[in-house]
């Protein structure tokens, strides 16, 4: 319980303001391979913080259900939703605790959710898997632990961090469509700005 009201009282501190921490603009990532989810899909928003991916999503006509931690994030995302002239479902959720659904999303967006330590970690992407519908699509970004050299956001722990063979254990229930660890520039508001190691995962849950 603990754990739970310090991780509450570090986001609600992290996303205080009215400037919008990570942006307003969606995920690259997202934007590039979003061609693949189906029109109307309903997909669910991992930990998406201010609303940026959801807010993005639910542009692009589909069912978006979104969860964060922090009542102060779903605060600005509601107003960055309401402002962009879109309905979303936003949640407040503990993911450590959190009910899933299962088999109840055609896609799950997951990006930069690395606050989850190895055993939390493990548990929030087994409820993944089992939120998809047979046929759902997982789309995943993260940072590689050579991040740290690079400082330019993220946990200060590589252990939070992901490695190829990370996802592949994780997610070895799901078809992987791609699997890909590369270096690029971002600019995702002021905690992501600059050379990143970053990983990206797409994989659907068998039919």
């Amino acid at each position: 319980m603990a754990d739970a009201i310090d991780a509450l009282e570090f986001w609600d501190k992290r996303f205080a303001g009215d400037d919008y921490v990570f942006g307003t603009q969606p995920n690259a990532f997202l934007v590039r391979e979003a061609h693949r989810l189906e029109p109307g899909a309903r997909v669910l928003a991992v930990a998406d913080g201010e609303g940026r991916n959801s807010v993005f999503l639910a542009k692009h006509s589909h069912k978006v259900v979104a969860t964060d931690i922090s009542e102060r994030a779903l605060e600005k995302a509601d107003r960055l939703a309401a402002k962009s002239g879109v309905e979303i479902q936003f949640v407040q959720a503990d993911l450590a605790t959190w009910i899933w659904p299962e088999n109840a999303f055609d896609a799950v967006v997951a990006i930069f959710i690395e606050f989850a330590a190895p055993e939390m970690r493990e548990r929030i992407f087994e409820k993944t898997t089992k939120a998809l519908k047979p046929g759902g699509l997982l789309l995943l970004e993260g940072y590689r632990p050579e991040q740290l050299a690079f400082g330019t956001g993220g946990p200060p722990s590589a252990e939070n961090m992901y490695t190829e063979a990370v996802l592949r254990e994780a997610f070895g229930a799901l078809k992987i469509e791609l699997l890909e660890s590369y270096d690029a520039e971002i600019s995702e508001g002021k905690g992501h700005a600059g050379m990143s190691a970053l990983i990206d995962l797409i994989a659907r849950r068998p039919n």
